[in-house]
């Protein structure tokens, strides 16, 4: 599953939801002289943590006549979440606030970030989003746009002012660098971003154990749930026993049948 992307021209100012897209999946390639008995429907990565999982044992002929996905239910049950390590996945995240990338790259063991970064890129156009507390009050929505178009002309005039105070810098593009991540400074944490995350099926899930439950905060819980949904789609076995439900505040949060995997 991959989500649809808007064009450059048509690329929102204002985000009220995040856009998730599936940049890369596992590719498995099974030994001619370790074949499996494979059953049922199934994807390269579940295949590839089945794999991983009967070498253990070398019970490739399948003993107990599971499905790859019955058998990679049975891993979660019992708790030996290893061979779920050799599936990655790669996701594109935008329509996120930096705020939201502050909580996400806390998440360190089997993920790597590659980010937008502020000090090279112009901000002068960013988008920006709106918190999910005040989505749908247009009153709040009002007072809060203010202070972001603000910010931003406050940014822009600082670019511009920097730019000319650094003046004896030759180098243009090191001179818009150091006028860039000084003026950076006068943005929201609202400000939209794009980051690239790589996982394995096993880091996923502890992750989003976490941050779809109902105590994470608002954006990142709802960011969680529509990665829940694409990973969901697309690897099946890996979080059949998550299961997303409207909370007492209203909002989508998830929850887990099997911890620690």
């Amino acid at each position: 599953m991959t989500a649809t992307q808007p064009t450059a021209a048509a690329m929102p100012r204002f985000y009220s939801e995040p856009v998730v897209t599936l940049l890369s999946r596992p590719v498995f390639t099974e030994p001619s002289h370790l074949p499996v008995n494979w059953l049922g429907e199934s994807t390269d990565g579940e295949r590839l943590a089945e794999f991983a999982g009967r070498l253990c044992y070398m019970s490739q002929r399948n003993p107990a006549s599971r499905s790859t996905r019955d058998y990679l239910e049975n891993i979660k049950k019992q708790g030996h979440g290893s061979v779920l390590e050799h599936a990655n996945y790669s996701l594109l995240l935008e329509g996120v606030s930096r705020s939201l990338t502050h909580e996400l790259v806390r998440h360190r063991a089997g993920f790597a970030y590659s980010q937008l970064s502020q000090r090279y890129v112009d901000e002068s156009e960013a988008a920006f989003v709106v918190p999910p507390a005040i989505v749908g009050d247009e009153s709040l929505e009002q007072a809060w746009r203010e202070q972001i178009e603000s910010a931003q002309a406050a940014y822009v005039a600082l670019v511009d002012q920097l730019m000319q105070r650094y003046g004896w810098v030759q180098d243009r593009v090191h001179r818009r660098k150091m006028a860039r991540e000084a003026a950076r400074g006068v943005l929201p944490n609202s400000t939209e971003t794009k980051i690239v995350v790589t996982g394995n099926a096993r880091a996923w899930r502890t992750m989003l154990e976490l941050r779809s439950s109902e105590g994470a905060e608002l954006e990142i819980r709802r960011m969680a749930v529509a990665v829940l949904r694409l990973l969901g789609d697309e690897a099946p076995a890996f979080f059949s026993d998550f299961e997303i439900y409207q909370a007492e505040d209203r909002r989508e949060a998830a929850r887990i049948a099997f911890h620690k995997v």
